[in-house]
């Protein structure tokens, strides 16, 4: 951005962006400005080169509880500093080490979206994944150990929290326009636990901090998600899908549960599956990032014949797009809820449907590593990598998908055979 003396109309007319974060320099002071990020957060920074010539950035202070002319006044005196032969980011890391740990998660949160932290496979966290860890720190971490420093933390105090999350101590009313309660329990304490740790992590990487208080305080064991359709199930589930086609179901809502259950796919594959992904000649979809990253994965014909049944919308490049606004379909589990309920079975998640995929292809004779191939689950290899022209690969799903929609199938002739008697 070109350079302007900064002001309170300048710095209010600074507009998020769509992801990063962009800066506003100051032309008064050199070195000084304000950078925002997607979430709209505006923050004073400083940018300069300490007396050994590395080049240093600091914050200043949250636009809002500083204003423009306090926070150029303290660039001043961080400038005056640096020729006095001080570095202000050694003392700013000094003073960061009596962080709370509400402060401690306003950093991360802000470093994080910022793209300044690296998660997985050393790449930033996604925008995702940061929204999951905003929602724990404001709903539970903060609440029960915001105002406690970061380095007199314990093992027991990390180990308190998830107790306290697990048996309701901070259940409350969901905010943002979503409906009921969160009300905690033991996959979320557990989940709170592996974020707080994490962000210390990041923080002791970063050299906030000089040791990792609450190493090795244990989390609740999650409870393994077992359930899988059966063969009766996934006739039922068949005639429940005819049936609903019949009554005005969505049909973008049908074609994602149909390519779920033909696919393993996750739900947010599905749901934002893109047209310029499908390759229907080569018999595979390329998802530029998935929860293992960027994969390419194989897809049966008949999944792949749901997919081209879909209505095209113009200017939309999903291939179920949302009927409200410009995004792709994201109510799956209602409809899976719903069809579910027509079809007398109960306990059915997306992520069911990706685990009866895998069990059919178990059940077909296909190894535990295919499977965890054919799911995305296997590690970045030349298979994973180039799983196009990989046959035999292809052929474990394609033997799957076909199996599982001849089983749909069955059950949608039943509803036939009984409409044709009544």
């Amino acid at each position: 951005m070109t350079p302007v003396k900064l002001n309170k109309r300048s710095v209010d007319g600074l507009l998020p962006p769509s992801k990063g974060q962009a800066v506003l320099w100051d032309t008064e002071v050199r070195g000084y400005g304000v950078r925002v990020l997607p979430s709209g957060t505006k923050t004073f920074i400083l940018q300069y080169r300490n007396p050994e010539g590395i080049q240093r950035r600091i914050n200043i202070g949250r636009y809002g509880i500083l204003t423009v002319d306090q926070a150029r006044d303290q660039a001043r005196l961080f400038l005056a500093s640096v020729i006095k032969g001080e570095d202000p980011a050694d003392e700013t890391r000094r003073a960061r080490k009596g962080m709370t740990v509400a402060e401690m998660c306003e950093w991360y949160l802000a470093e994080a979206r910022a793209g300044n932290i690296l998660g997985r496979l050393n790449r930033p966290i996604k925008a995702s994944s940061l929204d999951m860890d905003e929602s724990r720190i404001k709903t539970h971490i903060i609440p029960l150990l915001g105002k406690r420093v970061v380095a007199q933390l314990s093992v027991a105090d990390v180990e308190q929290m998830q107790s306290d999350v697990k048996n309701g101590k901070t259940a409350k009313a969901r905010s943002g326009g979503r409906g009921g309660r969160a009300t905690g329990g033991a996959g979320v304490a557990s989940r709170c636990v592996g974020t707080i740790q994490a962000i210390i992590g990041h923080a002791k990487h970063k050299g906030l901090l000089a040791t990792h208080p609450t190493q090795g305080a244990k989390k609740l064991a999650s409870k393994k998600r077992t359930r899988r359709l059966s063969v009766t199930e996934i006739e039922m589930l068949g005639k429940a899908i005819a049936y609903a086609e019949q009554n005005r179901e969505n049909p973008v809502a049908l074609g994602v549960l149909k390519t779920l259950l033909l696919t393993g796919y996750r739900r947010e594959e599905a749901q934002a599956m893109q047209r310029a992904w499908v390759n229907v000649t080569g018999g595979f979809v390329s998802f530029p990032d998935t929860k293992g990253g960027a994969q390419v994965r194989a897809i049966g014909s008949a999944a792949l014949k749901v997919i081209q049944g879909q209505s095209e919308i113009l200017g939309s490049p999903y291939v179920f797009p949302s009927d409200v606004g410009a995004g792709p379909y994201t109510a799956v589990s209602s409809c899976l809820d719903r069809v579910c309920k027509l079809a007398g079975i109960s306990g059915v998640t997306p992520h069911t449907l990706r685990h009866t995929f895998g069990s059919i292809a178990g059940e077909l004779g296909f190894s535990e590593l295919t499977i965890r191939a054919m799911l995305g689950h296997a590690s970045q290899n030349v298979t994973q990598d180039y799983i196009h022209i990989d046959e035999a690969l292809k052929l474990a799903v394609e033997r799957t998908s076909d199996e599982i929609a001849r089983l749909l199938a069955k059950g949608a002739a039943a509803l036939v055979r009984l409409s044709e008697a009544a």
